[in-house]
This record gives structure tokens, sequence and C-alpha cells, in this order.
């Protein structure tokens, strides 16, 4: 985590009551690198009593994004396998700290190959003792794992609703371009503004 961003979370550490649950996730996203499991099981907290709502945001990911800097990708993955261990290992969590814990980034090697269906109990068991004992990295298991169920397939193509919500956001941006530059007619301002409304409420 660049110090940059620490700095920022530092300060708004320290604008927040001490022992707060909203200081404490802060703290754990500080502590990120060296313990990923706390913020996983802070953050699936968050996601599950909702608490960013009464922090002021209105989603799961846009407070993930405005308070603790994490992009939506690497929130879900933190608590997918956060989810991950709970239901594998749950004596692991134990320690809060994380540090008995297999690395963030094997973890989240497995976790995916399990929503993908490409890790049962069977195969847990082959990759477990390398796993938890550290001698089994994101490359070997990712190895392991291809050679016993194939190749990882590529990523879904996006669902009907975020296609749709990302041609309103393109046709947003064009429009708001198009009233920007005022070389462009008003009744082609017009145009822009009628299909951006359009396709938002479409992608709705």
């Amino acid at each position: 985590m660049a110090t940059k961003v620490v700095s920022r979370l530092q300060e708004r550490i320290d604008g927040l009551p001490e022992g707060s649950f909203r200081r404490k996730v802060l703290e754990s996203a500080r502590r990120f690198k060296t313990s990923w499991v706390e913020l996983g099981r802070l953050l699936s907290q968050v996601r599950s009593e909702e608490s960013y709502r009464a922090w002021g945001h209105e989603s799961f990911h846009a407070y993930c994004a405005a308070e603790l800097f994490l992009t939506r990708a690497t929130a879900d993955k933190l608590t997918v396998s956060y989810g991950f261990l709970e239901r594998r290992e749950p004596e692991l969590l134990g320690s809060r700290d994380g540090r008995t814990a297999p690395p963030f980034e094997v973890i989240e090697v497995l976790s995916r190959a399990e929503a993908a269906g490409r890790l049962d109990d069977e195969a847990w068991d082959e990759l477990r003792k390398g796993v938890l004992e550290g001698e089994a990295g994101r490359a070997e298991v990712a190895k392991r794992l291809a050679e016993r169920f194939g190749p990882e397939p590529g990523p879904k193509p996006p669902e009907r609703a975020e296609r749709l919500r990302r041609l309103g956001a393109l046709a947003r941006r064009l429009s708001d371009a198009c009233e920007e530059e005022r070389e462009v007619p008003p009744a082609l301002r017009r145009h822009a503004k009628e299909l951006a409304d359009a396709l938002e409420r479409l992608a709705e």
C-alpha cells in the first residue's frame, strides 16, 4: 500500500473515536499488507451488517473506495477469500492478526477456483498441507489445479445490467463533453443528453 494512502488512512483514523468500529476497520486497512485476514473479517462484517449506510455511503463498494482506498476487485477478493478460510479452516481465524494464515495471494487463487467448481474436497485435501505450511505458493497451487481440472476459464462476460450501466456511463460522459463544447449545435447536445438519460433508465 503506498505511503501516501497510509498517511491518508491515518488522518481519518485520528479523527475517529478510539475503539469505534469504523476506526477499527480503517486501522485494519492500514495494516492490510501484513494482516489481510483481519481486514477480510471486518469487511465481511461491514458488508453483512450494512454498516457503510450509517457512515454515509450508498453501497459497500462505494465505502471501500472512498474511505479505505480499496478497489471493488480487491474488496471482493478479501471478503471471498476470508469466506473460504471461514468454511475450510475456521480454526485459523482464531488468530486475529492473521499471522498463521497462508498468504492472501494463495487463498485468493483457491477461493476463485472453488467458486468456479475447480476445487472439491478431495483436491483441497491434497493441497491443504502444502498451503497451510507455506510450501505451496500461488504459482504452485495454480499449476496443480490446472493439472487436475484443466486451465482456468477466462473471465465471464459482463452481465446485461453491467453492460447497460457501462453504456450509460459512456453516453453520460459524451453528453457532458458536448455540453462543454459550444461548437456542438444545441439540438445535438440535446440528443446526446436524451441518449444518456435513456440508457441510464434502461440500466436501472
